[in-house]
């Protein structure tokens, strides 16, 4: 009988032990963020899962760079705006020398290219081959955003591709480029301007992305594949943390509308993080799948629980 007590103890022991599977370093989970709203919707969102789970997350604004390094060093966790093809020569070397590892992929079908409104898609302008045959509407203008984002478009019109070495890349920022876009779909006028998504700008506008800019900004429209990645040995430290974050993948209508909250409506990325939440709960059992709390407890309860769902 005792005998029999005594395995039933050790047994429940060992059974909680291989359910809590983290290493005790794991609890705190340090997230790095780059300032971008795309980056602090999807951080946050894995910020409110992970402290429902018991973890102690947290985000650290960095450089882009200094995110790597961080990273490297083992002073960061995780990163979840490893965006490809566009980081992969830069920071090849990490990946190389295995200094980061792969956890997932979050983001697929992201865009990054010039874009019209529909009306001027609709009257046949579909690609960057079609531009110049209409220069004198467009006003030879190509509107971009900040200076230093721009170079592929300022390449462009210096190697005269596209017959567009005479157009002017107006370059300003995000907002007054995006101000002159509203301007001209109110005004039913045509204008030609940098386009990417996730962003708002895909909800509130009807807009098309012109295909032909392959030299520019690579395949299917700049299309991009976002990764989450991690220090090195975070999965085999952290099973099941790294098991939410293999499972958090997101769509491009998760980000543009978690993002017009952000950005439009003027609610903290908390508060569109949880609102996103509530209204993917199809999403929320998916990320949690196979993922428990810290202490080895059934988790997608837990986190319904302390969002109040």
């Amino acid at each position: 009988m005792r005998t029999t007590i005594v395995f039933a103890l050790l047994s429940g022991l060992l059974t909680s032990s291989a359910m809590a599977a983290d290493a005790a370093r794991c609890q705190k989970v340090r997230i790095a963020d780059l300032g971008w709203t795309d980056i602090a919707l999807t951080n946050t969102t894995a910020q409110l899962i992970l402290n429902g789970l018991g973890y102690d997350a947290s985000q650290t604004l960095l450089g882009l760079g200094v995110t790597y390094s961080a990273l490297k060093e083992g002073d960061m966790d995780v990163f979840l705006g490893n965006w490809r093809p566009v980081q992969d020569e830069e920071y090849k070397s990490f990946f190389d020398e295995g200094s980061v590892e792969v956890l997932g992929v979050n983001l697929e079908g992201a865009k990054y290219t010039l874009a019209v409104p529909k009306n001027v898609s609709d009257q046949g302008i579909k690609s960057f081959d079609d531009l110049a045959a209409h220069a004198d509407k467009f006003g030879r203008k190509i509107y971009g955003i900040e200076a230093g984002s721009n170079k592929p478009l300022l390449d462009m019109v210096a190697a005269n591709r596209h017959g567009l070495g005479d157009w002017e890349i107006v370059e300003s920022s995000e907002a007054a480029m995006l101000t002159q876009v509203s301007n001209a779909v109110a005004d039913k006028n045509w204008v030609v301007f940098l386009g990417w998504e996730p962003h708002p700008m895909n909800l509130d506008y009807n807009m098309t992305y012109l295909s032909g800019g392959d030299v520019e900004f690579g395949p299917n429209f700049g299309g991009a594949t976002v990764r989450t990645i991690a220090r090195h040995g975070f999965s085999a430290d952290c099973p099941n943390a790294a098991k939410l974050f293999a499972n958090l993948a997101f769509d491009l209508d998760y980000e543009n509308y978690g993002m017009q909250m952000i950005l439009r409506q003027g609610k903290s990325a908390d508060v569109a993080a949880r609102e996103m939440i509530k209204r993917n709960p199809d999403k929320l059992a998916k990320w949690l799948d196979g993922v428990s709390t810290y202490d080895g407890q059934p988790g997608l309860q837990a986190v319904k629980s302390a969002l109040g769902q």
